[in-house]
């Protein structure tokens, strides 16, 4: 499982007894079979971060019966390929794709990616290891959780999102971006779509969105890396432009490289998007921990 855990904002303690959201994902990945973690996170907090990973979780014992594997990867922005130069002034890193790169030389096997601070729930973990688990040796078969729109909302503003599109055989072929996605009074979701343009869309509150949980064969760091070389050559010198997920699964797919299936879960994801809704979030935890969800403490 990698889990791209960057910074102060996902050791934020919302759980009862402090626990973090991806404490809960650590867990809940656990349960579902997985064996190994692989951070990826900057130089200047490594450091921190493994200590405190490794004393928090000393005692976790995978569903094999094995001690729970921990890596620690860096992205920086001068981990580039040869040949390729940082501009002077860039600051901000290169983006998701570019961080999970990162962990090229240490993931063999089928893994699952996830955002640090975003909570998948139980039936999500379940589901991608179960995919990845049956496409062991496979190659160019990738998979995404879908996430039914309503279940991501946000009560305090409005969220973007990725509305998956897929065809007759739950392929991915488009994942569309939209903006400011909200309940209105009538009851009905509505965005703005940043494709074309036009403002206050109705959308399918079902839709299946992408919240950045990917499942992957190995193969997808050899495909990945090249598109990253043209992705530099064709935007290296500019400052802002970040090598995201979805574009370079969507270059896989359009040159017939790989395919992607869009797997919906049943889950409701929540994470604290504005500071307003944290109280929601921790509310939800003690819920979860009060009805035996999860035992509490979640680590001991």
């Amino acid at each position: 499982m990698g889990s791209r855990y960057g910074g102060l904002k996902q050791m934020d303690g919302l759980g009862p007894n402090g626990e973090t959201i991806i404490d809960y994902s650590i867990h809940d990945a656990v349960e579902a079979g997985f064996g190994k973690v692989v951070y990826i996170v900057r130089e200047h907090f490594k450091a921190q971060m493994e200590e405190a990973v490794r004393e928090k979780y000393r005692n976790v014992v995978c569903t094999d019966g094995s001690p729970l594997e921990f890596v620690f990867v860096t992205q920086e922005l001068d981990k580039i390929p040869a040949g390729f130069e940082v501009p002077a002034d860039r600051q901000k890193p290169w983006g998701t794709a570019h961080a999970v790169l990162m962990a090229k030389d240490v993931i063999n096997e089928p893994f699952a990616v996830i955002n640090g601070d975003d909570f998948y729930g139980k039936d999500s973990f379940r589901i991608v290891g179960d995919w990845l688990r049956a496409h062991e040796g496979s190659k160019g078969v990738y998979s995404i959780i879908g996430f039914e729109l309503d279940n991501t909302l946000s009560e305090s503003g409005g969220v973007s999102r990725g509305i998956c599109f897929y065809d007759d055989d739950r392929h991915l072929t488009d994942i569309a971006e939209h903006l400011n996605i909200a309940r209105e009074a009538d009851g009905k979701v509505y965005g703005d779509n940043s494709v074309n343009g036009e403002q206050h869309v109705e959308l399918v509150a079902n839709a299946l969105c992408s919240m950045n949980m990917w499942g992957f064969t190995p193969d997808y760091f050899t495909e990945s890396e090249a598109i990253f070389r043209k992705f530099l050559a064709e935007h290296g010198s500019e400052l802002k432009k970040e090598y995201y997920i979805p574009y370079a699964v969507d270059c896989m797919i359009k040159s017939g490289k790989a395919s992607c299936e869009v797997i919906s879960t049943p889950s409701r994801w929540f994470g604290v998007t504005y500071k307003e809704d944290r109280p929601g979030v921790v509310a939800k935890f003690k819920e979860l921990a009060d009805n035996g969800t999860y035992p509490s403490p979640l680590y001991r």
